[in-house]
């Protein structure tokens, strides 16, 4: 009989919903801070720029720690060197975001840099 019981048991899976836990920054200032100058790099009037100047050292976009050292990112994106490892990887993710979020015809003028080789 018990054994009917868990064959009877249905879990509706289409209205569950995967809600990601919250994660504490744990230095808000200094994340805040490269949180920024990302955004900075990222907004629409600078973008073409920064894309330019990661394709003018030949590195890829998604090489955030090289791109990081080479200088193309502001000196406020220094700051990240001095964020613990949890605030590094969310710092990490929001970048890979903002790359992920160019319109389609730079990221077809900046191919090279964008592309998996």
């Amino acid at each position: 009989m018990a054994q009917n019981q868990a064959q009877n048991f249905h879990v509706d899976r289409s209205t569950a919903l995967f809600e990601r836990p919250a994660i504490t920054i744990l230095d808000p200032a200094r994340f805040d801070q490269v949180k920024q100058a990302l955004e900075d790099a990222f907004a629409p009037g600078k973008v073409e720029k920064f894309l330019r100047s990661v394709e003018h050292a030949g590195l890829r976009i998604r090489e955030f720690e090289k791109i990081l050292q080479a200088g193309k990112l502001s000196a406020e994106a220094a700051a990240y060197a001095q964020l613990g490892a949890g605030d590094q990887g969310l710092v990490r993710e929001l970048y890979l975001a903002l790359v992920e979020r160019v319109e389609m015809p730079l990221r077809e003028k900046y191919f090279k840099i964008y592309a998996y080789y």
